[in-house]
């Protein structure tokens, strides 16, 4: 049997009828550049954030870029953001000349460690960067505390969490400014590259706006320098035959979450990284525990973007290897899709090291990257898939 980590087509297949009149309906009005698509869309979105505002991007990473631009951080700034995380997190602040300042993460959830950003606050720091990592809102309350105490804006983060909450409220809409990824992997899926920005702030969304138009109202007259980072009519006009799906399709990932965690749950040497709120301390080792299952924080739901295992190096594991890469192995060798999220964190990678200067520990970080693996979570996974995946893992883990 083959399980792909993410088959795409089954999804798109079932809404080809509908896909195909949205093409034709944006082929027909020679409406190409923003337009009506493109307003009826970020009108739903916003509603679906809980936001205000919600305005249309080129990508998730240009939705990050766009928002610190708003924002005006720039050289000689800081921003403080997680290292376990994708690279445009981290890119973006660098691309606007600000220095990311790295901190460690909670070892349940995998998203910001607030007490260990809160010993990196600076006179320089100029925002925290939260990101929601694989589909769980990080602890947004000590998050918002502490950009209080210190008249700092919060940037969400939330490119794996559309439609996700924290505590009744919608992610995206706690912050300042926050952002979503329409990449075709996401839980609401594009066709290629696509963002979403959001705010409640007025004036915040005028500017950007403005910035993702090159600065310029009207045309050819521009107030400040910005870019291109608009949505096309046409990603639109196919990610709104999608929409009315989305709580379905999270539904139908959190179904298969569940079944996973009962399931490998049976499994000896497993547990659950369960418990009430982050934890900024590193739990104690039971050195008998093969794999570690996700765990959902109190007062969030999980959207499930990724279902992400940890196969630390547990007691009687003799090869030279990482056990996850092991299990990594032998699944690829079943046919089954896997993906490490993510092999290096940030404050490891050569581009962001001072040379001459000792590496940062963040210890949290480098274990979820030494142990983390993401199995296949997709809506349209059928349960006899579910179960070959489970048996390879159990036949892994009792070897």
């Amino acid at each position: 049997m083959k399980v792909p980590l993410l088959d795409l087509k089954p999804q798109n297949a079932a809404l080809r009828n509908e896909l195909d009149a949205a093409f034709l309906r944006v082929l027909d009005s020679g409406q190409f550049i923003l337009g009506a698509e493109v307003t009826a869309f970020e009108e739903a979105c916003a509603k679906i954030a809980g936001a205000k505002h919600a305005i249309g991007v080129s990508s998730g990473t240009d939705a990050i870029l766009l928002i610190l631009m708003t924002l005006g951080i720039g050289p000689g700034d800081e921003v403080i953001c997680p290292s376990y995380t994708f690279f445009s997190t981290a890119g973006c602040i660098a691309r606007v000349g600000a220095k990311p300042v790295f901190a460690d993460s909670c070892e349940v959830c995998f998203n910001l460690d607030v007490e260990d950003a809160a010993a990196k606050i600076t006179s320089r720091t100029k925002a925290l960067l939260p990101v929601h990592l694989f589909g769980q809102a990080a602890e947004m309350d000590s998050v918002m505390a502490l950009a209080a105490k210190h008249n700092l804006p919060v940037i969400e983060d939330a490119a794996q969490a559309f439609g996700a909450e924290y505590n009744g409220r919608r992610l995206g809409s706690i912050g300042t400014m926050g952002l979503f990824s329409f990449f075709p992997s996401k839980n609401l899926g594009g066709f290629g590259d696509a963002g979403l920005v959001v705010t409640n702030d007025d004036a915040l969304a005028e500017k950007a706006r403005l910035l993702r138009t090159h600065g310029a109202k009207p045309k050819y007259f521009h107030k400040m320098v910005g870019a291109n980072f608009r949505i096309d009519p046409l990603q639109v006009a196919l990610l709104g035959v999608k929409l009315p799906f989305l709580r379905q399709y999270s539904e139908k990932r959190a179904a298969n979450a569940a079944y996973y965690t009962e399931r490998l749950g049976a499994l000896p040497g497993s547990t659950t990284s369960a418990s009430q709120a982050c934890e900024h301390k590193r739990r104690a080792r039971n050195p008998e525990t093969r794999i570690v299952l996700p765990g959902v924080h109190a007062r969030r739901s999980h959207i499930w973007n990724q279902y992400t295992v940890r196969i630390p190096a547990y007691s009687g594991w003799q090869d030279a290897g990482s056990p996850r890469d092991a299990l990594r192995e032998c699944l690829a060798k079943r046919g089954i899709g896997s993906e490490i999220y993510y092999p290096r964190p940030l404050h490891r990678q050569e581009c962001f090291l001072d040379a001459g200067k000792p590496q940062a520990s963040l210890p949290a970080c480098e274990q979820l990257a030494e142990e983390a693996l993401s199995i296949p979570v997709y809506p349209e996974l059928r349960r006899e898939e579910q179960d070959y995946v489970v048996s390879a893992i159990g036949d892994f883990l009792k070897g």
